[in-house]
């Protein structure tokens, strides 16, 4: 897959198309609106040059250059850097760091839920649905003071959050109906753009 973009590509993205977090990191480029070549990773068979700059073989990797980033995370915060406008992280301090707590519960309470989602202990995937089920009803009131999360604008949570809420009927969820502000933060996210620019076939698939 290759995100469209107004820019010539200057970087390669090592990534896989069911991967959320590769995902997160293509939306970041497709908001970004940064050319990049995509290399879809068969993580079983990984091309030789993957191997050759990633000890870990891990996907997403970016090469920009002669830098490799191989997390998730800190490849999204570069980007963010790197390609200053639009900037999906708050210019003031505290607006910056109550993003980062935010980034660090998503990361831990909800990829963090991702092995039992997708693994073959029943029991073990139907705690994390309700452990997931419930975060997300009680992120509900937040989400109805601002479009975005504490924010007017679309931001690194989103690009965060997105995969996984993008995944829920593979995961066995189903938002809530009741509140609507998480049923309308959701569309908003999936209308974007660059959101719709960022899914490979695979991910495309998982809407149908």
């Amino acid at each position: 897959m290759a995100i469209s973009a107004a820019r010539r590509p200057v970087m390669t993205l090592y990534s896989r198309a069911d991967c959320p977090f590769s995902h997160r990191v293509r939306i970041v480029l497709a908001e970004k609106g940064v050319g990049a070549d995509i290399v879809d990773v068969d993580i079983n068979n990984p091309p030789e040059d993957l191997i050759d700059i990633n000890a870990y073989v891990s996907v997403p990797t970016l090469v920009d250059r002669d830098l490799v980033l191989y997390d998730s995370m800190i490849i999204m915060e570069y980007l963010d850097e790197r390609f200053p406008h639009p900037p999906l992280m708050p210019v003031d301090p505290v607006s910056r760091a109550r993003a980062r707590m935010m980034l660090h519960r998503i990361e831990k309470d909800w990829y963090g839920l991702l092995d039992d989602l997708t693994g073959a202990d029943a029991q073990r995937a139907e705690r994390a649905r309700g452990m997931l089920r419930n975060d997300l009803t009680m992120m509900a009131p937040i989400l109805a003071k601002k479009p975005f999360f504490m924010s007017d604008e679309f931001a690194l949570v989103e690009c965060c959050a997105a995969p996984i809420l993008w995944r829920l009927p593979c995961y066995g969820l189903e938002l809530p109906s009741q509140p609507k502000s998480l049923l309308q933060y959701v569309e908003r996210i999936f209308s974007r753009p660059s959101f719709r620019a960022s899914l490979s076939g695979v991910e495309r698939d998982l809407a149908r």
